[in-house]
């Protein structure tokens, strides 16, 4: 199949996640109205667990597909999954792991082939702003996290925005109303106007214009960088992670926090703990714990789940060379503290307001508001102003 950029937009989605939920929507509009019902979406195993939620969701199998050596997607195990029964295969490239995979191209081909679409997770868009279209590479459905990428809130801070953008095929399925340009009647120009009449759509998920405030604030911000400045932001992305892998990779740390794929990354890269449970007793927690004394964020732990004993850890643009020098030392000084004394590092932190959570009884047991010291938990007295931080 020939490829096709993405030319035609929708704001409607209000997040990354609301994005995903967009894409299979319209790949399943596009089967059905192809007279195709398919029940199978593929997904890697490095994917971000929206991901096969959101399959669930659409009323999709979810159907992994494996890591090669590389950190790239198994192509023989793609091979072996793509049948005529799969409407999508959702992947971000680079992926989780910040690794761009370079077969890209003849992934496009395999999904193309038996009739599937491709959809862009852009949670990683800011590794390639400016250097690479997901279009070219082959993708129907992209969404844009305006987080992190154009430097929207993310989460908690928002409200967010997840735009889509389709290639030519899927367009008559986006959400009405679309915004058209149309002649105007007396010849001065373009009017435009809002389309309703889309009989293929499938329909509404929120205002047309989305989250308007986060846009002006994206829009404002790719203005004042141009060009050429998103490029440079990604490319200072890139950079930042290289460096700061090379330094974690130095004698005193390396050997304890080893790479989970030694090659060179993109915007961000995972470590294994691996070395430091074996060898110094404690565990990927103990040391994101332990950064908080240092007063540095600690990276995202436990993810990938491909990795064991995973931190995933990326700088982004902003942090200057001497920030990361700075996180290098600090993560040399808590390994040589644990060879000390390991039992340091398993009661951090000491120096934040709260100190460790039981995360899992957060998990299992959440309290989604805080009640008055003195008042009583309905139905459960031993819980009466029990606070549970993990589970907010």
């Amino acid at each position: 199949m020939p490829r096709s950029r993405a030319c035609h937009v929708s704001l409607q989605p209000s997040a990354g996640s609301h994005g995903e939920l967009a894409g299979l929507l319209l790949t399943r509009a596009y089967h059905e109205d192809r007279g195709d019902r398919r029940t199978k979406v593929l997904t890697p195993d490095t994917a971000h667990g929206t991901n096969p939620a959101t399959v669930r969701m659409a009323g999709y199998e979810v159907v992994k597909v494996g890591t090669a050596p590389d950190g790239g997607v198994d192509l023989d195990d793609l091979r072996a999954k793509a049948d005529d029964q799969v409407a999508c295969l959702m992947l971000t490239n680079p992926n989780t792991l910040g690794l761009f995979d370079s077969n890209i191209e003849e992934i496009a081909e395999v999904v193309h082939g038996v009739g599937g679409t491709l959809y862009y997770d852009g949670a990683n868009l800011n590794a390639v702003m400016g250097i690479s279209r997901p279009g070219d590479m082959g993708f129907d459905i992209v969404h844009f996290n305006l987080h992190k990428s154009f430097t929207q809130p993310h989460g908690g801070g928002g409200p967010g925005a997840g735009p889509i953008a389709v290639s030519e095929r899927i367009e008559p399925y986006l959400p009405r109303p679309q915004v058209v340009e149309r002649p105007s009647h007396n010849g001065e120009g373009p009017v435009y106007d809002l389309d309703h009449e889309r009989p293929k759509s499938i329909g509404r998920l929120r205002g047309f214009q989305g989250n308007f405030g986060v846009f002006v604030r994206a829009y404002a911000y790719i203005c004042s960088l141009g060009g050429d400045g998103l490029r440079e932001a990604s490319e200072t992305a890139v950079l930042n992670a290289n460096y700061l892998r090379a330094l974690l990779a130095e004698e005193g740390i390396g050997e304890y926090l080893p790479i989970g794929f030694d090659r060179i990354c993109m915007h961000e890269f995972v470590l294994s703990g691996r070395g430091a449970k074996r060898e110094l007793g404690i565990k990927t927690t103990d040391i994101a714990k332990r950064l908080l004394d240092h007063r540095v964020h600690p990276p995202t732990v436990y993810f990938p789940l491909l990795v064991d004993e995973a931190l995933l850890i990326e700088p982004t643009e902003t942090e200057t060379k001497e920030r990361l020098d700075d996180f290098a030392r600090v993560v040399r000084e808590v390994l040589e503290e644990a060879r000390r004394d390991p039992e340091i590092a398993r009661g951090a932190p000491y120096s934040t307001p709260v100190r460790r959570l039981d995360e899992v009884g957060a998990a299992k047991r959440p309290v989604v508001r805080q009640r008055p010291p003195d008042a009583e938990a309905p139905g459960d007295p031993e819980r009466a102003g029990q606070v549970t931080g993990g589970a907010l």
